[in-house]
């Protein structure tokens, strides 16, 4: 039962809908005293512009085939094999993360919106975050329309 001692998360979530948007939005989020965790790496693309706008970076995917792909094209960046929703996982990466960005396909389409918040919400809760963006097309549409209720 919620009551008013109930952990208040200051969390901002940006939701972005394709490569283009999310790519873009890390002028606008990531700072120099940025440590960040990004959640979905593939190969290393976005790391690669993520990396030089913040104090460091983890970049993170499921597979180690891709995890080994990106350390082959990028040494200069850690990459390291992580499920997203093992969230013990990342807190033992030991690191204070103060943003997070996550891409993966999981949780791109409406099926996956309950699972999409349910992840960000662990993140938030484990780490304490400035900022998580995700690319969702889903969950941009629904912040789009969601209206906070007030009395």
């Amino acid at each position: 039962m919620a009551n008013e001692r109930q952990l208040k998360l200051k969390t901002k979530y940006v939701a972005t809908r394709g490569v283009k948007e999310y790519r873009a939005s890390i002028r606008d989020w990531v700072t120099k005293d940025d440590v960040v965790l990004e959640v979905g790496c593939e190969w290393g693309t976005t790391s690669v512009l993520i990396e030089p706008e913040c104090k460091e970076l983890v970049a993170t995917d499921i597979s180690q085939d891709c995890v080994d792909r990106a350390k082959e094209r990028h040494p200069g960046i850690r990459f390291e094999v992580l499920d997203a929703f093992d969230v013990r996982a990342a807190l033992e990466l030991n690191r204070p993360f103060t943003k997070v960005y996550i891409d993966i396909s999981g949780i791109s389409g409406y099926r996956a919106t309950l699972d999409g918040l349910a992840l960000l919400n662990m993140y938030a809760t484990a780490f304490r975050l400035e900022a998580i963006v995700v690319k969702s097309g889903a969950l941009k549409q629904l912040a789009a329309r969601l209206i906070p209720w007030t009395m």
